[in-house]
């Protein structure tokens, strides 16, 4: 190649993110000039790292392919790449409707990559990254794939079984990126409380914790994506008593009658989904918990979505996300359901249930109010710098404003005493 700078443009979620992060450091090490999300058109080459998870996400990636070939087209790029779940999802028809990108990859395809690009893989440089992010965080993909069968989801499919990595891996990587300058670690997989199954013959997540705990330059670890059946009992007292590990429990439900539980191919119901928030609630004081739930899944009568708005009414999660259901093809859901319940009741019922969300989340940051909360800031906004506390990850959550005139540092911490709230937000300044 003539032009030795390459591009790499990121969607979808935190372990895209991750994947994007170990290519960049192993064509850095191969004599590549890198830039990534960059929007100069200096790069000869541009890699897009796809989502395919559900309707919206693939239109953003159709969206941003077409972006960059016409870009090609017009001779500001030279080549063209496509890379991640929508290619992996749809090759074929990718290749044949979008010709002009120079070569399709799936996932897991670090290797395949680097050779088209003719950079030999670096085996000693496979646990490093180059951050894109701020520096002070980042993520820790802890496993791949997923062996569970929820109807709705895509990405066992696209992502395959679940395979757990090592824990000695992990914390050397961990160690890493930790004298990196990075702070606050958020652990990621499709699926936390699976680990260690397919490669220890039971959960390991406590055991993968406490040794993360041993690196003493992390100040935060942070859990995402805890399943609720099954959930690893011994990971409360690893909450519980341990400041540094966030008492941030970040676990999907999805609905709560068992009719739809059912009808998700849930491997919970409603009480054991309910005994697991409560236990967790009762035994973490202190802990916030955020969930997802889907509206509109096919068979999601007025009945069940009025249980589910109780629902949300009565135990008051402290975050919560709702998506619109999207009929995927290859789900369970796709093959045996009708996708019967119109966009615009799908519409409101998402609207409903953040209303209720709204109101809670303006009623528990009102109470916080004269509190004083450990911050992390992450960057200057304007007239604020933009920091959270442990009981938000960034980009999902909300986050705690302090005026400019302070003068912080980003990546550091502060105590900010909170004289202000918002549904969504709250204000503070730094403690005396």
């Amino acid at each position: 190649m003539k032009n030795k700078k390459i591009n790499i443009v990121t969607l979808g979620c935190s372990k895209n993110v991750v994947d994007s992060e170990k290519l960049l450091k192993q064509i850095s090490a191969g004599g590549f000039e890198i830039a990534y999300d960059s929007s100069d058109t200096s790069a000869g080459t541009v890699i897009v790292n796809t989502c395919g998870f559900i309707n919206d996400a693939k239109e953003e990636s159709i969206d941003t392919i077409l972006k960059y070939v016409k870009e090609q087209k017009s001779g500001k790029i030279d080549n063209l790449y496509v890379m991640g779940c929508l290619s992996e999802r749809y090759m074929d028809a990718l290749q044949h409707e979008i010709p002009e990108v120079k070569k399709y990859f799936g996932v897991n395809n670090l290797t395949d990559i680097l050779n088209e690009l003719g950079v030999r893989q670096n085996n000693d440089l496979l646990s490093e990254r180059t951050l894109t992010g701020p520096g002070h965080y980042a993520y820790l993909k802890i496993a791949e794939g997923c062996d569970r069968t929820c109807a709705f989801c895509a990405i066992p499919g696209i992502r395959g079984p679940y395979i757990s990595r090592p824990v000695e891996e992990l914390f050397h990587e961990a160690s890493l990126l930790a004298d990196k300058g990075v702070k606050e670690i958020i652990l990621i997989a499709q699926d936390l409380s699976y680990y260690g199954l397919d490669l220890y013959r039971k959960q390991s997540l406590p055991l993968l914790v406490k040794e993360l705990l041993k690196i003493e330059k992390l100040e935060w670890i942070r859990l995402h994506y805890l399943y609720p059946a099954n959930f690893p009992a011994e990971l409360i007292p690893v909450i519980r008593d341990n400041p540094r590990v966030c008492k941030y429990i970040d676990i999907p439900v999805q609905h709560i009658t068992d009719k739809m539980l059912a009808l998700m191919n849930r491997s919970h119901n409603r009480k054991e989904t309910e005994d697991i928030l409560y236990r967790l609630r009762n035994e973490i004081p202190g802990a916030v918990i955020r969930t997802t739930l889907i509206a509109g899944h096919p068979g999601e009568t007025e009945e069940d979505f009025s249980e589910l708005r109780k629902f949300v009414n009565d135990f008051r999660f402290d975050r919560l996300g709702v998506f619109r259901y999207s009929h995927e093809e290859d789900t369970y859901s796709y093959n045996e359901y009708n996708d019967d319940i119109p966009d615009e009741i799908k519409e409101s019922r998402v609207a409903e249930l953040m209303e209720i969300q709204q109101n809670i989340s303006a009623e528990n940051n009102e109470k916080l109010v004269g509190s004083m909360l450990k911050v992390i800031i992450d960057r200057r906004e304007g007239e604020y710098y933009a920091g959270r506390s442990e009981y938000d990850s960034p980009e999902v959550d909300q986050e705690i404003l302090i005026p400019a005139k302070f003068n912080l540092l980003p990546g550091n911490f502060y105590y900010i005493k909170i004289n202000q709230s918002t549904d969504f937000d709250l204000f503070g300044e730094p403690a005396d």
